[in-house]
């Protein structure tokens, strides 16, 4: 059950990437409704385009992170835990998988098109080098937008949007993995084993 949710999850997430990566001009936007939108953007970084230190330490990181996640499930399996708990670290694995393969793999199979749609290329003939390929996000929810009066000191005059990142499904697993185990398996997580 849990590598074909792991499975499922990492190719929903995959095939809305290369979709996304195959007819949309970076930056291009498509609005679904007026608080949600498609843009394309890649970003170097984790969930959400933040970065931190290094490309190449960042994906070894994240690999380092699925081994440790591969092997809890394994051991969570092994002590029989419930069933929702195992659902909810697959999320997180496969979220996690996802975004490996964007910076594994992206940058040696599709080319860096300044203007149009990126195409895929022979494997090595890409935009990068092994495990420097750019992550895919393409989900915006500017849900609420203002702008504040001119009189407010620090801020008067500025345009605010209310969750202004953009992001991915992958992300949105670990996300919503990340929240659940909060909610729901806090008093699991605060076990000591």
């Amino acid at each position: 059950m849990v590598v074909g949710v792991v499975l499922l999850l990492t190719l929903i997430d995959q095939w809305i990437k290369i979709y996304v990566k195959t007819h949309f001009a970076l930056h291009e936007c498509y609005e679904v409704t007026s608080w949600f939108k498609l843009v394309f953007i890649e970003n170097n970084g984790m969930a959400f385009g933040i970065e931190l230190g290094a490309k190449l330490f960042l994906t070894l990181f994240r690999i380092v992170a699925c081994g440790v996640g591969i092997w809890y499930i394994s051991r969570a399996i092994k002590q029989g835990v419930k069933t929702g708990f195992l659902l909810v670290i697959s999320a997180i694995l496969a979220g996690a998988m996802g975004n490996i393969i964007d910076c594994m793999f992206y940058g040696l199979i599709f080319n860096n098109p300044f203007e149009g749609v990126a195409q895929l290329v022979p494997f090595g003939e890409g935009y990068g080098q092994f495990m420097q390929g750019r992550v895919v996000d393409m989900f915006y929810f500017p849900l609420v937008e203002w702008n504040w009066p001119e009189w407010m000191p620090f801020c008067g005059g500025d345009h605010f949007i209310f969750f202004s990142p953009i992001f991915n499904f992958a992300d949105s697993c670990i996300t919503c993995g990340v929240f659940a185990l909060l909610i729901f398996y806090h008093k699991m997580l605060s076990k000591k084993e």
